[in-house]
């Protein structure tokens, strides 16, 4: 991992005890609800937050180690933030602003603008080199900061949620940009999007309550979420039980049938995740070919487009999310209150261990 980085720290105030390691040129994502430690992590690696106890290299280089009180400084770490807001300064052009990293690590002034004019092509952005930041677009805006944290040459580059300020419109151009100037090169980004996750990262790993809950391939992450935070971005629906020999257990009312992701493990935590679309929702058990049966109760009613997107409880404390015609939730005269039970072919349900 000499050339990679790797992490290890306690935060005690914030509750964050966090250790993993980062290949050179892998693009991780981290993922996770509000106050889960991402913000924590971006920090201790950044340099704004400083351990109560750990380490962390980056390239060989120690950026800090408690033990031995050793402390790299922001400006020295080969670290480079690219947060929501694009912070360029107003009273420089696109071009000084691209180049001012390069300047204050030592570069020359011809060196600096050659290296900013380079980036600025790469992002698409030549064209707005002489304009201020006050003139630009917010899309425009996040191109030359993509530039500006690039032209720094950085060994670790951190995403915080880099798309979330732009709007709808614009953001889909930006995404395709950073999935090609950050193909192979070692890169954190936080998000909320599944998009972001899908398009910029080659792994994925899951925080909740400053510590790591679930860590792995991006694609296997989200289409096998093992905590509820994951399955909501997925827009999956998770059921956890005990494996058995038929499928997992809920209780002692609940038996849910499925088909195996991986080899369950009898007597072992595991659990059923499947969409919304292979959800039915009855007012009384259906009759006819064998199905999962979930009593519930419906919590919310939303309008999707062409969809009516239900959520209803169960006993044992899960929400599962129903996706019906609007037609259909007419008919059924759904409401938050009304009892209903929801049905699934085991077909639809992929079982593995938790």
């Amino acid at each position: 991992m000499a050339d990679g980085m790797r992490l290890r720290a306690t935060v005690t105030d914030r509750g964050f005890r966090v250790e993993l390691a980062l290949a050179a040129g892998e693009r991780l994502a981290v993922l996770g609800p509000n106050g889960a430690g991402k913000s924590t992590l971006l920090g201790l690696l950044a340099g704004t937050v400083r351990p109560d106890t750990g380490r962390a290299e980056l390239g060989g280089r120690v950026l800090f180690d408690t033990a031995a009180r050793t402390w790299r400084p922001p400006h020295a770490r080969g670290v480079a933030l690219l947060a929501q807001d694009p912070l360029l300064f107003p009273h420089l052009s696109v071009l000084e602003n691209v180049a001012f990293g390069p300047r204050v690590n030592g570069a020359s002034r011809a060196e600096a603008r050659q290296r900013a004019e380079h980036w600025l092509a790469e992002v698409d952005a030549t064209e707005l080199a002489g304009r201020r930041a006050t003139e630009l677009s917010g899309g425009q805006a996040q191109r030359v900061a993509i530039a500006r944290a690039l032209a720094t040459e950085p060994e670790l580059l951190l995403l915080d949620e880099p798309l979330a300020a732009l709007d709808v419109s614009v953001a889909p151009a930006i995404r395709r940009l950073l999935a090609r100037v950050l193909a192979g090169r070692t890169t954190l980004v936080v998000t909320h999007d599944l998009l972001d996750a899908l398009l910029l990262s080659d792994s994925a790993l899951v925080l909740a309550d400053g510590a790591v809950v679930e860590e792995g391939p991006t694609e296997q992450v989200l289409q096998r979420p093992r905590t509820p935070f994951a399955a909501r971005l997925a827009e999956l629906n998770l059921v956890r039980g005990t494996a058995v020999a038929d499928g997992i257990r809920v209780g002692a009312d609940l038996l849910l049938q499925g088909m195996p992701a991986e080899p369950l493990a009898v007597g072992e935590p595991a659990v059923a995740a499947f969409t919304p679309s292979a959800v039915s929702v009855y007012l009384e058990a259906p009759h006819g070919s064998p199905r999962n049966l979930i009593p519930a109760t419906v919590t919310e009613v939303e309008q999707r487009g062409g969809i009516v997107r239900v959520r209803a409880a169960d006993h044992h404390g899960h929400q599962v999310a129903a996706d019906v015609t609007p037609h259909a939730a007419a008919e059924l005269d759904l409401y938050p209150g009304r009892a209903v039970v929801l049905s699934l072919k085991a077909t639809a349900v992929a079982l593995y261990p938790a």
